[in-house]
């Protein structure tokens, strides 16, 4: 049999990645703060980009996180007034003894969530109480109250009610099992943790540290904190029927050994700077999707490299070919920096008329999405 060599013409249809297809692709996939970096990159090795961003600087006065450390009695002002604020109740503790809790906080290390999971593994509890005090453990924050959901203008009986329920409907149990794996949480250390309240949150520690009951001092935390941020002792002493010397004893024992913030001297879990890349806004009855610039370096060409480019004699030979791809490589990353914002702003509007319900009622109106619901609507591939 005999070879020969033929020339033929064929018609196909290839799908190829070309480097500035792929570029747009990586960066529909990048976090913002990975996105500022590859920019800060591109930055440094292309000189025809250039960034137009005013530069930012922030003095120390205005930084958020730095402070003076407050006292032990601003934080109980701060505390019950922050967090509390249907109390009406701010506490003076100016003359609580140095050898207080605050002093004997411990200091940071293991964060309040891993210690309360730590002594739940030591519980003679079934999987399923234990999945329930998971749970409730889950939504202590770090001040060691049990959050769940806004109080309103709810006295403190119905808001821990309300809290019990709402647990109820979310886990999927009755509120007799939630009520006793939150009993079970606060019966753990440090004293006071999972209360609802300041008023349950103190009355938990009264009964600890006191050995027992104390009527005293818990007529005193349940009905005359008011009085007792103004040391109005005769007024909390003819109320209770008991001795002014007595309401003072009383009163020291409640400043010296308690701690409105049964989650203080414990670790923090790492912070996590989450930069959002959108914001969502009310405006009226609308929802408004607007696009966070705030960072981004605001990428332009450099006019310089551009007047040398289109310049005759200016530049000829290999430095003009170069500088015409590098060009077209920051024309290309502006235009894909930018296509990412829209389509980051096209899916968060999307996503929005899928759950309109959900930003005006909140969690339980939460709808199932998937990929395809958000690609049909904005009429792109499920992919992108």
């Amino acid at each position: 049999m005999a070879y020969e060599l033929k020339q033929e013409l064929r018609l196909s249809q290839k799908l190829l990645l070309t480097p500035q297809l792929q570029l747009s692709i990586k960066l529909l996939q990048l976090s913002r703060a990975e996105l500022q970096e590859l920019v800060r990159e591109e930055l440094l090795s292309n000189p025809v980009l250039e960034d137009t961003a005013p530069a930012e600087g922030h003095s120390e006065e205005d930084s958020p996180i730095e402070g003076k450390e407050a006292k032990p009695e601003q934080e109980w002002q701060e505390y019950l007034e922050v967090h509390d604020p249907y109390m009406g109740r701010r506490l003076d503790f100016s003359e609580a003894s140095e050898d207080g809790f605050f002093e004997k906080a411990p200091s940071p290390g293991i964060t309040l969530k891993d210690h309360l999971m730590l002594q739940l593994q030591y519980l003679p509890l079934d999987e399923r109480d234990k999945k329930i005090a998971e749970f409730v453990i889950g939504n202590i924050d770090e001040h060691g109250f049990l959050r769940v959901m806004e109080r309103g203008d709810m006295s403190d009986e119905a808001f821990m009610s309300a809290t019990v329920n709402e647990l109820s409907a979310l886990i999927g149990v009755s509120a007799e099992d939630v009520t006793a794996a939150i009993a079970e949480v606060q019966g753990f250390d440090p004293p006071g943790v999972g209360a609802r309240t300041s008023t349950e949150c103190l009355l938990i520690q009264a009964r600890v540290l006191a050995e027992g009951n104390n009527p005293l001092v818990e007529g005193i935390i349940s009905g005359h904190l008011e009085n007792l941020a103004k040391k109005n002792y005769k007024a909390i002493a003819k109320d209770l029927g008991r001795t002014v010397e007595a309401v003072v004893e009383a009163a020291n024992f409640i400043t010296g050994r308690l701690n409105p913030v049964p989650g203080a001297g414990f670790g923090t879990e790492e912070a996590r700077v989450v930069v959002p890349d959108l914001f969502i806004q009310k405006i009226g009855d609308e929802y408004v999707v607007f696009l966070n610039d705030d960072g981004l370096p605001k990428l332009n060409i450099s006019p310089y490299y551009k007047k040398m480019l289109f310049s005759k004699g200016t530049v000829e030979g290999d430095a003009k070919g170069y500088i015409q791809e590098r060009l077209r490589a920051a024309v290309w990353l502006i235009k894909s920096v930018h296509q990412r914002q829209r389509t980051l702003k096209k899916v968060a509007e999307s996503i929005l008329r899928f759950q309109r319900e959900f930003f005006d009622s909140g969690l339980k109106y939460l709808k199932p999405i998937i990929l395809k619901d958000v690609a049909q609507d904005i009429e792109m591939h499920e992919s992108t």
